[in-house]
């Protein structure tokens, strides 16, 4: 790395040159490797080692810093046209051809490209929840499908507005209304908060109800956000500085009739079928971010000498960094299952699975976003405190894994919001067990 290109990426180099370069994105993608090399399928290492040849000179040729002033999403056209923004659809129905694809293959596509960059991976994220609603109930309606080819490729983020101002993670309850006209169409009002990548996104899926509070008549919603009435402002989330999430007010947005994917009545049933793949993602995300902070603390522990001895043989550091090293190796095991065995089943039922085992599924998903959720949250922490100063400054992606991590207890339901749902599944267990 160039003295220009250090500039850019940070005010002041806290770490030396020699450390500084063993922390390259390469070095980290061969630690990674290393330790998943027994873990992965044939296939799966496969798929794994060529996101990261294209991450590898992505950076390389575009002179990537991950600085403070890079706009991530110039980003995504380039990931867009390699299949890189998800593998959860084989993507025929658009004219995509993709060999490698699954919840499984998502994971590790994911894994490589967060090991890139935590917040465009966290971005990339976003946009699979518009692209997945889309994919399932496009009905082979043109718009539909011209939207869904837009997001697969790159050519715009996309984003979900479910969050509101005063509802939370009570996604059921929501205030948003939709008023069916003559033609078909409906009119939409109300606001919407935090949606991750909304400034910036083309196409949305917004869910709306036909009676304020009343679950049973939500609908689901394609936009397009040049409509007129839909306005949208950027909310500052400081630990995410390059991730864009809106605030929306919609009034009056008039949503063609071909535009609607769900209905008054269809629409809480179409958002509960994506949260088994929404919340695995967000665990494979936080896993993903785990073995970034490792990766980095690995590498470090074993170069910065202290009292003329690697720190890494002093108790407080390897016991330590063994200690989450082993258990995130131990999720990742489970979660890789969790996504091999919903592959399976999504493989054996014709590509959708059946309500009875999706429903099945929902308390696993709730278990490892989870559990994973706050394994990110202190592993991250702690390999930052191992490096000392140098996983605090801006030098490496410590910074950025430290910081996201703090946020993805909250996404995709709070942890409370899980531990609810788990402790509804121990309820219904009982039920079936005991007589």
């Amino acid at each position: 790395m160039s003295n220009e290109e250090k500039k850019r990426k940070f005010k002041v180099q806290a770490i030396n040159d020699e450390i500084l370069g063993k922390l390259s994105l390469k070095n980290r993608y061969n630690w990674v490797n290393n330790n998943l090399g027994n873990l992965l399928t044939k296939e799966q290492n496969a798929f794994f080692r060529e996101v990261q040849k294209f991450c590898l000179r992505f950076e390389k040729k575009n002179k990537i810093t991950h600085g403070p002033d890079e706009d991530i999403y110039d980003w995504v056209p380039a990931f867009g046209e390699k299949g890189y923004i998800t593998r959860q659809h084989d993507g025929k129905c658009v004219d995509l051809d993709y060999a490698e694809y699954g919840l499984a293959m998502d994971f590790v596509r994911n894994l490589a490209i967060d090991m890139f960059d935590p917040q465009f991976a966290m971005g990339g994220g976003a946009t699979v929840l518009a692209i997945n609603p889309i994919y399932d109930h496009h009905d082979n309606v043109p718009v539909r499908l011209e939207a869904l080819k837009e997001l697969l490729t790159g050519k715009s983020p996309g984003a979900i507005l479910i969050t509101e101002p005063e509802r939370g993670s009570d996604a059921v309850h929501q205030l948003t209304t939709c008023d069916e006209q003559e033609d078909g169409s409906f009119l939409l009002n109300g606001v919407k908060i935090y949606n991750t990548n909304a400034p910036r996104s083309k196409w949305v899926i917004c869910y709306a109800t036909a009676e304020q509070n009343n679950g049973n008549k939500m609908a689901q919603f394609l936009i397009n956000t040049s409509w007129e009435g839909f306005h949208v402002e950027r909310v500052n989330i400081p630990w995410v500085p390059k991730l864009y999430l809106g605030k929306e007010t919609l009034k009056n947005v008039r949503v063609p009739k071909e535009y609607i994917l769900g209905g008054v009545g269809k629409g809480r049933e179409h958002l509960f079928e994506g949260l088994v793949p929404e919340r695995i993602c967000i665990a494979a995300m936080s896993v993903a971010e785990a073995w970034g902070a490792l990766a980095h603390a690995g590498i470090y522990v074993n170069l910065r000498k202290q009292f003329d001895q690697e720190i890494l043989k002093f108790q407080g550091v390897g016991f330590s960094l063994a200690d989450y090293w082993a258990r995130t190796t131990a999720l990742t095991f489970g979660l890789l299952k969790f996504c091999e065995s919903y592959d399976e089943k999504k493989e054996k039922f014709g590509g959708e699975i059946p309500k009875n085992i999706s429903q099945a599924m929902v308390a696993g998903a709730s278990q490892f976003k989870y559990v994973c959720t706050q394994l990110s949250k202190d592993v991250c922490y702690e390999c930052a405190n191992l490096m000392g100063g140098a996983g605090l400054c801006d030098n490496t992606l410590m910074y950025d894994y430290l910081n996201i991590s703090r946020i993805q207890e909250i996404v995709g339901g709070s942890r409370q919001i899980q531990q609810y749902i788990m402790s509804m599944a121990l309820r219904n267990l009982y039920k079936m067990s005991v007589f």
